[in-house]
């Protein structure tokens, strides 16, 4: 008999904002920008729809709190860094199975005109 696959459920947190010092120059580690944080959880959402309790799910505001304070916290060079450090404070909940984290620099030293600077990257749960 097949095992029947659980259906991957998304929880969305867009456009979470907040400043860091991140970045390879060292006016980016002195004077700090924004940057925007999206996250995409994999979630199997049934228990939660069945109990109708938040301790059955992904707390978002919870969350978001972490995911702010992985951003204004300690500074790295890269953005591929920060987007994996925040993939895995997604990831130490354990109804998350899989998540897609995207870090926005919408300010990036830039010499031209652009739109946005942004790495995504994708994670799963072994």
């Amino acid at each position: 008999m097949t095992e029947t696959l659980r259906p991957l459920d998304r929880i969305s947190i867009r456009g979470l904002r907040a400043r860091g010092r991140h970045g390879v120059f060292d006016f980016e580690r002195r004077e700090g920008q924004e940057f925007v944080v999206d996250a995409v959880l994999g979630v199997d959402t049934r228990p939660a729809a069945r109990s109708d309790d938040v301790s059955d799910t992904v707390d978002y505001g919870e969350l978001s709190d972490r995911l702010v304070a992985v951003v204004e916290g300690e500074p790295v060079n890269l953005i591929e860094t920060l987007a994996q450090r925040l993939a895995d404070v997604c990831l130490d909940s354990p109804r998350v199975v899989e998540v897609e984290v995207t870090v926005h620099k919408p300010d990036a030293p830039i010499r031209h005109r652009f739109d946005d600077v942004s790495v995504t990257i994708t994670r799963r749960r072994p």
